[in-house]
């Protein structure tokens, strides 16, 4: 997994990046009707119910754009919210706030309908031993926020990107020659570049699965579109060797069914990929 500190680096990209997307030489509409000493205030308005996410986002948004402004925070992250709740308010120069409000707004509903939606999968396997992970399936440019959130909403993070983690899935296996070539030339490259990369590598099917646990270095097996015999077999094929996910059309009628074949973690991309945003606002009052 990533440092905190490359963690804080990606969001400080975010908000570079998604300010000059969004004002480039400047908020024109503001500009030419607001003048530059004039002050306000504004509250976030929530207008849906689910689990709240971004507030400490937003704050970082709000230093970034002006200092000055001042944030009182009434609803952290990760609490539950309905219609009408009211998360913060923001106040100091109007210009500044204006400027800030279209990328608080984009980052919080996104982020609070992951979190949302992830906190309902956690839910479902409650009194398992099974976590929920996310993917890669993010929207490119804004992975740490969408990842924040699953972890908002009481799930983990897999790996950030490439970099982080080894992952052979089908593809690599077969363009390496197959499943032992792939792991013993990962862990020859790891070795050679000094690199401390957990190994993940994707099963097809149980004899993939035997194969696997018959080379050294595996932190984790993913089973790929097993059903859920052949999940139970898998995780006793497996036993302590290492750990165990499953993957591939789990949605939330089938995962506790998954969890309860004894699996560690259930991976969704639909955490990140298949969500509607939460509807706030931020209202001048």
């Amino acid at each position: 997994m990533i440092s905190e500190a490359q963690f804080q680096h990606e969001l400080d990209l975010i908000i570079a990046n998604a300010i000059r997307e969004d004002v480039g030489d400047g908020d024109h509409s503001s500009l030419a009707c607001i003048p530059p000493t004039a002050t306000g205030r504004a509250k976030l308005l929530v207008k849906d119910t689910g689990i709240l996410a971004g507030v400490a986002f937003a704050k970082k948004v709000f230093a970034y754009v002006d200092p000055n402004l001042k944030i009182e925070v009434f609803i952290n992250d990760g609490t539950p919210v309905t219609h009408g709740d009211i998360a913060f308010h923001v106040s100091g120069n109007s210009l500044s706030i204006l400027k800030c409000e279209r990328l608080v707004l984009n980052a919080m509903q996104r982020m609070s309908a992951i979190a949302t939606k992830t906190k309902k999968y956690v839910q479902l396997l409650e009194g398992t031993n099974t976590g929920v992970l996310d993917t890669r399936k993010t929207t490119p440019g804004i992975r740490a926020l969408e990842k924040w959130a699953v972890k908002i909403g009481g799930g983990e993070n897999h790996r950030f990107a490439l970099y982080d983690m080894v992952m052979l899935k089908d593809n690599h296996i077969d363009f390496a020659g197959g499943i032992t070539p792939a792991i013993q030339k990962t862990n020859a490259y790891l070795k050679e570049n000094n690199l401390d990369l957990k190994i993940i590598v994707e099963a097809r099917d149980l004899q993939e699965v035997r194969e696997i646990i018959a080379n050294p270095g595996v932190h984790r097996i993913l089973l790929d579109n097993f059903d859920y015999d052949q999940t139970r077999e898998a995780v006793a094929i497996i036993g302590d060797y290492c750990q165990t996910e499953s993957s591939g059309g789990i949605n939330e009628d089938t995962m506790r069914k998954y969890a309860e074949c004894g699996v560690d973690y259930i991976s969704s991309g639909a955490l990140t990929h298949s969500i509607y945003n939460m509807d706030l606002s931020l209202k001048a009052f």
